[in-house]
């Protein structure tokens, strides 16, 4: 099943970028950014509470809540430079740069967490370090 949910991550991301640039035209990217995160919080919010979990806050530990917190903070900045990117630049140019956070996690995953790096890891990351310059090169 997560493998449905991450497809349909992929589309949805892919949506954001291209709905994004039409969206943003003339107006302030920081602006954009903050129109957008308004309506992903109230989205967010309302599953929450159709979902029935609000009770479950009183139970988010304090390093849980910090490690949210600083999460939320990385998403913004991410959005933020991100709406910035796509509204000067070519959102075929942008998407590939962005999508290699992909390597930059790994490498992270394997540092912080210790997650493994296996020799099929190591090829994927290089394959997508290649592909990402051959996507943004002239």
């Amino acid at each position: 099943m997560w493998a449905v949910y991450a497809v349909l991550s992929a589309v949805f991301a892919a949506l954001t970028s291209i709905l994004a640039k039409v969206g943003i035209g003339d107006i302030n990217s920081n602006l954009a950014t903050a129109i957008r995160t308004v309506v992903v919080l109230v989205m967010a919010w309302g599953i929450v509470f159709i979902s029935g979990v609000q009770t479950e806050i009183r139970n988010i530990s304090g390093r849980s809540l910090l490690f949210l917190v600083l999460s939320g903070i990385a998403t913004g900045l991410s959005w933020l430079c991100y709406y910035r990117a796509i509204q000067i630049g070519d959102v075929s140019k942008v998407v590939p740069i962005d999508k290699f956070s992909i390597v930059i996690t790994i490498v992270l995953a394997f540092i912080f967490l210790h997650e493994a790096i296996t020799l099929k890891t190591v090829i994927g990351c290089i394959l997508i370090t290649a592909g990402t310059f051959v996507m943004i090169l002239k």
